[in-house]
């Protein structure tokens, strides 16, 4: 019985361990896409503080217009 017990919490602690490290992955992922979210962003806020004027001559530079 207690081999038993053994063999069943050394596989429950293997998917465990499976389960968070795919867990963690998916924060590491998650956290690279608010960075590049946070970076638009403040490209954003400065295009509107600098004034629509600014922002479309900006965006006619950037598209090659």
């Amino acid at each position: 019985m207690a081999d038993d017990t053994e063999i069943k919490l050394a596989v429950h602690e293997a998917v465990c361990a499976e389960r968070y490290q795919g867990i963690q992955n998916r924060f590491d992922e998650g956290s690279k896409r608010m960075h590049r979210i946070e970076y638009l962003l403040y490209g954003v806020i400065i295009l509107v503080l600098l004034g629509p004027g600014v922002a479309a001559e900006f965006v006619k530079k950037l598209l090659g217009l």
